[in-house]
């Protein structure tokens, strides 16, 4: 199959190279042929012949070295961390115009990376400041004298470490992410059992921490959560470590956007292969409108639409959902948001055993 831009295109330098050579020997050509008719001597025809061929070699050289000039200035400023300029002249139909395309995509790449960069200091920063100031206060009472080391203290300063370790796990998630570390250590399991556990311990983890989280320790205690596996002996093929990532941060952030007494249901069913599984999750909250659904699963999006003020809501890390998408990537699977008639309902379909290529 021919790559698109490979080969000789109208536009292409190439073919303007090409062009230039036929042009040269036509004016060489015809002065030859005017000097033998007019009897002009032929130093006089190599003169004009050679004027005239490095005045259209001129001409179409500007054309192909001014945008390298652009180029090599806009790289530069790249290489300096200036991810704002763009080189012009991308709409080209030649090689330059397909190398004009890249750097700004590249710089567009890079723009996105500095961003998520400033973006992940300042989060963690918020995120952290609020457990290490309350630790703090904690422990200056008791150095101070103000409280004593009885049980309550220690208990109110163990929930903040533990909030502590939870935003390190995060952290810890999102290193491995980008760092592409993470293998599957996928096996069969029985998924009514399995699905059971990890929503009781997110409801355990509610009523014991009643603390905000990073992802996957939801704090609402007046939710119900609600399990529906058909049929119920259902089994699937999956790395189970990372499963539990994407159901716990999709309950937990269900449970974030769902109104007082509200109800989150978690369905399995069979999927269309062997030991595959298709999974949903479904709130009561207020949805997701559709133009925000392509940006739910971005770092760092912790949505436009208000969660309700119950008791817990947080906005948390804004990396649940894309450590969802990253667990469900590493299968090979699906994850989105799907329509509904209330609430928002988000779909996972994971692919099973790998069926062999014939």
């Amino acid at each position: 199959m021919t790559r698109p831009g490979s080969g000789l295109r109208p536009f292409s330098v190439k073919a303007k190279l090409g062009t230039l050579v036929v042009v040269s020997v036509f004016i060489t050509t015809g002065l030859l042929m005017v000097a033998l008719r007019t009897r002009t001597e032929l130093r006089f025809i190599t003169v004009f012949s050679v004027i005239a061929t490095l005045l259209i070699t001129q001409f179409v050289a500007h054309g192909l070295t001014a945008p390298l000039d652009e180029m090599t200035t806009v790289a530069r400023s790249i290489s300096h961390g200036d991810y704002t300029r763009r080189v012009s002249g991308a709409d080209r139909r030649d090689e330059l115009g397909d190398l004009a395309q890249t750097i700004n995509r590249m710089a567009d790449d890079l723009e996105a990376v500095d961003r998520h960069r400033k973006e992940l200091v300042a989060n963690v920063s918020h995120e952290l400041r609020t457990p290490i100031a309350a630790l703090r206060a904690v422990l200056e009472n008791v150095v101070d004298g103000v409280s004593s080391a009885d049980p309550e203290t220690m208990r109110t300063a163990l929930k903040q470490t533990e909030r502590l370790g939870r935003l390190v796990e995060t952290l810890l998630d999102l290193s491995r992410l980008d760092n592409g570390v993470v293998t599957l250590r996928a096996r069969r399991f029985e998924v009514w059992p399995y699905l059971s556990g990890v929503l009781k311990e997110a409801n355990l983890a509610a009523s014991h921490r009643r603390l905000p989280s990073g992802s996957g320790n939801h704090t609402r205690t007046d939710v119900h959560l609600h399990l529906d596996v058909s049929p119920p002996e259902l089994t699937a093929h999956a790395d189970a470590e990372r499963l539990h990532q994407v159901v716990a941060n999709l309950v937990d952030n269900a449970v974030k956007h769902s109104p007082p007494h509200g109800r989150v249901t978690v369905l399995a069913r069979r999927g269309a292969g062997p030991e595959s599984l298709a999974l949903e999750v479904l709130d009561e909250g207020p949805g997701i409108p559709e133009s925000e659904r392509h940006r739910v699963f971005e770092r760092f999006n912790r949505g436009e639409v208000p969660s309700p003020h119950g008791p817990g809501s947080d906005g948390g890390t804004g990396l649940g959902l894309a450590i969802a998408r990253w667990a469900v990537d590493l299968h090979g699977g699906r994850i989105g948001v799907a329509e509904s008639a209330r609430g928002c309902r988000i779909q996972v379909t994971l692919p099973g055993i790998p069926q062999p290529r014939g």
